[in-house]
């Protein structure tokens, strides 16, 4: 499913116009982006978790030129999913 396919659905199902989901989404995730690169974490009931991982610093190789390169520790965005999310996932491939 594309963002595409998200803004019809939800357009459809609510009966809001499309124009109005699309510009919703995009400032949610504008806000995501902008809180998790200022290192917010955001929390969502029921949903889960928009968090940042640290990485620690590590040797990486670079395989064309066969040399070592050193890899810097950084953060990255992360989702971890809530409890309830997971077990609605798990009984829905269960029923299939």
């Amino acid at each position: 499913m594309r963002k595409s396919d998200l803004v019809n659905n939800i357009s459809e199902k609510t009966g809001i116009p499309k124009v109005d989901v699309l510009v919703t989404i995009e400032s949610l995730l504008k806000e995501i982006k902008e809180n998790l690169s200022r290192g917010e974490n955001i929390y969502i009931r029921g949903f889960g978790s928009f968090i940042t991982k640290k990485r620690a610093a590590k040797i990486g190789r670079n395989i064309k030129k066969n040399i070592a390169v050193e890899i810097p520790e950084h953060y990255i965005p992360a989702f971890k999913p809530s409890k309830e999310f997971v077990n609605e996932v798990k009984e829905n491939f269960k029923t299939k």
